[in-house]
């Protein structure tokens, strides 16, 4: 993640840069120390989007019997 450091990525920008790792991998011109690297890369990808995704889930609100907003699972 040369331009950015992951924790600036968003979940956005880190989904296409995971997007553009599977093509590469998919590639026919790739060599095999430059897959497992970009493969590596991608597992980070991977690992951040998952991240991101636990930390919204555990912020989505939901109405309680009063009316009044709880963190889901609460």
């Amino acid at each position: 993640m040369a331009k950015k450091k992951e924790n600036q990525l968003t979940l956005e920008e880190a989904l296409k840069k995971l997007e553009e790792t599977v093509t590469k991998l998919q590639s026919d011109e790739i060599s095999l120390e430059e897959s497992f690297q970009v493969y590596q890369q991608g597992m980070e990808y991977v690992k951040f989007c998952s991240q991101t995704i636990d930390q919204v889930e555990k912020k989505v609100l939901v109405l309680n019997q009063e009316g009044e907003l709880d963190e889901l699972g609460e």
